[in-house]
């Protein structure tokens, strides 16, 4: 994990800090050939260069979010309304974290991708890669 991430998740509040250490932890293990960097503001991690999984801090929460997710068939997962392909997680407590669950995720992330990284260029739509 860079600096930037460990910046990052030190500047959260501890019960935030302890879940945004443990998803970097778990990412980092799970998908150790992403790159990760910090991208609008918050955590992400790439693999060849397209956006896969971040997580943010929201107003009362930590978002775990899965650029692909809404393909990922896994009811936690909560994609948002419109055109993306999107899911996410939210924690409000480390012990919500069910690391199985996380490892899945992240497998499938590796597995099933939409082109976010050319999505400017294609005005919009997506396309799917894996």
């Amino acid at each position: 994990m860079n600096r930037e991430i460990k910046a990052y998740n030190n500047s959260q509040a501890n019960a935030d800090r302890e879940i945004c250490n443990t998803l970097a932890e778990e990412i980092c293990h799970n998908l150790p050939e992403a790159e990760n960097k910090i991208w609008h503001g918050h955590p992400v991690w790439f693999l060849q260069g397209n956006p896969i999984v971040g997580y943010s801090k929201l107003k009362d929460c930590i978002r775990l979010f899965f650029w692909s997710g809404a393909g990922f068939d896994e009811e936690q997962l909560k994609p948002t309304t419109g055109k993306f392909k999107d899911g996410s997680i939210r924690y409000t407590h480390i012990d919500q974290i069910n690391r199985d669950d996380v490892k899945r995720w992240l497998e499938k992330s590796r597995n099933i991708q939409w082109d976010y990284k050319n999505i400017v260029k294609r005005k919009g739509v997506l396309k799917r890669l894996k």
